[in-house]
């Protein structure tokens, strides 16, 4: 230490002085794009103005016009671009020439800490932290405003041209999102992004300030501040600790530093932390993590010595059981006063969704996604998800249960499986109210109802052979009849029928003769009523009492309504299993009703079945001739004003009341932006 001391000698001892008047609002400004020999001390500053909060500062400088360096005609156009011709009092460049040029700040460092502005005088070193640290860069915020200038000339331009075109109007399609709910992760990385950044920075008021020049008498008065004011001796100012305290303060030993731990996923939870929770949280977390797992499973996650009665007990409250494992109930997945993060869907929907898909499960084994969208009427994203929690696809089977079948666990615990049982019951009385439909409608194709009689493919061919034949037959008999009275012209267009997707003729079917299909349109009056009769009979009474309330449907929308009729019919009653898109047509044409030749805009978006409409034309009102030359308009225009429809009945027919234009609009079209669109045809 005596050595080390000789070689450092202390030459000269010198006092500091923390000064803090101007702590606050000290400020280095830097100017990396100028040299430091070129200053702009003795530049004209025009206006200065500063939001304090986010350490911006915005100064506006005098250019020299008269230099040899400047351009003039350079500064004339770039004036021009930014500020147009007119003189206004918020133009850019009140001289008509580029004569000031704006510097923005950006901060240097976020952490000044570490520097401070020291002024030695007398023998005395006084400091004085910064506040921030600037570096000042020029800002080319008038190539902006040249460039919104130039594009609101060009949409003048473009506007004046079109104004000619008025009387169509363009309905623009508006898209609607729900917002999903954010979590932590995306709420972090929206707050550092640039859009949000820009945002908070447009909150914030300029404040605008008065420039003094280095050599101006407040700036003078201003650099005392820089000065310690008080030194007194009755202030302890003097360092008062060891060199060991000191030494600590500079260096903080490692024990007193905090570990930040990182951020992890928010789904990741170590079996240490989950061990930490009650059982019945311990259970909710697995179940909600891992969706459907056999209760073995479950009892391998949890601490040894678990009690398994315990467990059931929670599993009960979090879970369901479907093919002897459990599967995490809906409700804890989505809870209340949430929504989906795909469509925005309320949660109450959702779960009834999702409590049907797991209810097909404890059916059978696979599923087809189509036949449950189909039914409980979700966005494709939703139910694929409700699949992949439980399920995997498979080639040409639809979705799969994802465990096999428990049977073990149902053997071991039957009392918890007949409960759950009992559960499940209850649950499906409730979702036949909501989506309106009969267990029935699902029977297994391995249950015993179906396997009653073995029927050959030879045999299954031959009857659907002869069904089709007796279809052919009975519908061209009755269309010829129907023809012969009538002014409806059908046009025969080759339109590919669908699969018939009918499960295989059951025993009954067989003994009695018959295939379980539609039998076409016979209207024979024999005694006793035969099948063709009472189906064809059914379906055109359905057609025309649907075509009473409606009177104009798209074929997608009566496909739609004719599938509710079929669901709400008594089981084992309906004999519609196989009716084609051609034969519901051929119904429609023949119920006094017609197809009416829309012309949709080429670019539509509307599928096939909704492009085809079909109106009510004949009920033996005096009012049918309002709805027949309403159909006429439109197969001119897709979409019509109402003064053009009021215009045409009243020229057709004579002064027409506001009553009989309202009922005409109210029974066949539907109105959007102004516009009126027959029932089913608006272009979303």
């Amino acid at each position: 230490m005596a050595s080390g001391d000789d070689d450092d000698p202390i030459i000269e001892e010198i006092d500091v002085y923390l000064a803090k008047s101007l702590a606050d609002k000290l400020y280095l400004f830097q100017y990396p794009v100028r040299p430091s020999n070129m200053t702009y001390d003795d530049v004209n500053h025009l206006a200065a103005k500063i939001k304090p909060k986010q350490q911006r500062v915005e100064l506006e400088m005098a250019m020299n016009t008269m230099s040899p360096n400047y351009c003039r005609s350079k500064g004339e156009q770039i004036a021009l671009n930014v500020d147009g011709t007119a003189y206004e009092e918020t133009n850019t460049y009140s001289a008509k020439m580029m004569d000031k040029q704006t510097f923005s700040s950006i901060q240097a460092t976020t952490n000044t800490s570490r520097y401070a502005v020291a002024v030695f005088r007398k023998g005395e070193l006084h400091v004085t932290p910064l506040t921030g640290i600037l570096q000042m860069r020029p800002s080319f915020s008038y190539l902006d405003k040249a460039d919104t200038k130039t594009r609101e000339r060009e949409a003048a331009n473009e506007g004046g041209d079109s104004s000619q075109d008025e009387a169509e109007d363009d309905v623009k399609a508006i898209t609607v999102r729900f917002a999903r709910p954010e979590s932590e992760q995306a709420r972090q990385r929206r707050i550092q992004s640039y859009e949000f950044l820009q945002k908070k920075q447009a909150e914030e008021p300029w404040i605008h300030l008065h420039y003094h020049g280095v050599k101006d008498s407040r700036s003078e008065h201003e650099r005392q501040y820089l000065f310690c004011q008080s030194v007194d001796a009755s202030e302890n100012s003097e360092l008062v600790k060891s060199p060991k305290e000191y030494l600590a303060m500079l260096m903080p030993p490692l024990a007193e530093e905090i570990v930040v731990k990182p951020a992890g996923p928010s789904n990741v939870l170590s079996m240490a932390q989950l061990r930490t929770l009650p059982l019945g949280d311990q259970v909710k977390t697995l179940m909600k993590n891992v969706k459907v797992m056999p209760f073995a499973n479950l009892m391998g996650l949890l601490a040894s010595g678990t009690d398994s009665t315990a467990v059931l007990r929670c599993i009960q409250q979090v879970a369901l059981l479907v093919q002897g494992n459990w599967v995490v109930k809906s409700d804890v997945l989505y809870p209340k006063n949430t929504c989906s993060p795909h469509s925005g869907v309320p949660a109450e929907v959702l779960c009834r969704g999702r409590d049907f898909v797991m209810w097909r499960f404890t059916l059978e084994r696979s599923v087809m996604r189509k036949e449950i969208t189909s039914i409980i009427k979700l966005p494709p994203e939703d139910v694929k998800e409700f699949l992949e929690h439980v399920a995997v696809p498979r080639v040409n089977r639809g979705w799969e249960f994802l465990l096999p079948t428990d049977v073990d666990f149902i053997k071991k615990h039957q009392d918890v499986a007949h409960r759950q049982h009992m559960l499940w019951l209850g649950i499906q009385s409730k979702l036949e109210k909501v989506f309106n439909f009969s267990k029935e409608d699902f029977v297994p194709k391995n249950s015993p109802q179906a396997e009653l009689v073995h029927v050959s493919g030879e045999q299954r061919l031959k009857m659907a052979q002869e069904c089709a034949q007796e279809k052919q037959s009975s519908l061209q008999k009755d269309l010829d009849s129907k023809r012969a009275g009538s002014s409806v012209r059908i046009k025969q267009e080759p339109e590919d029928e669908p699969m018939d997707t009918s499960p295989s003729p059951s025993s009954s079917a067989i003994l009695n003769g018959s295939v379980n299909g539609y039998p076409g349109f016979d209207h024979t009056n024999g005694n006793g009523g035969s099948p063709a009769n009472t189906s064809s009979q059914e379906l055109l009474d359905f057609v025309r009492k649907t075509f009473r309330k409606h009177f104009v449907l798209t074929l997608n929308e009566f496909k739609r309504l004719f599938n509710l009729h079929l669901a709400s019919m008594p089981v084992g009653r309906s004999v519609f299993h196989s009716i084609s898109d051609h034969m519901l047509q051929d119904a429609i044409l023949l119920c006094q009703c017609k197809q009416i030749m829309v012309p949709f805009p080429a670019q539509s978006t509307a599928a096939s079945d909704e492009q085809k409409v079909f109106g009510l034309w004949e009920t033996g009102e005096e009012f049918d001739k309002h709805r027949r030359l309403l159909y006429e308009l439109f197969t001119k225009n897709y979409r019509i004003r109402r003064n053009m429809i009021q215009v045409r009945v009243t020229q057709e027919f004579g002064d027409a009341s506001k009553a009989d234009i309202d009922r005409l609009l109210n029974e066949c079209c539907s109105s959007h932006a102004g516009m009126w669109y027959l029932k089913g045809t608006i272009q979303s």
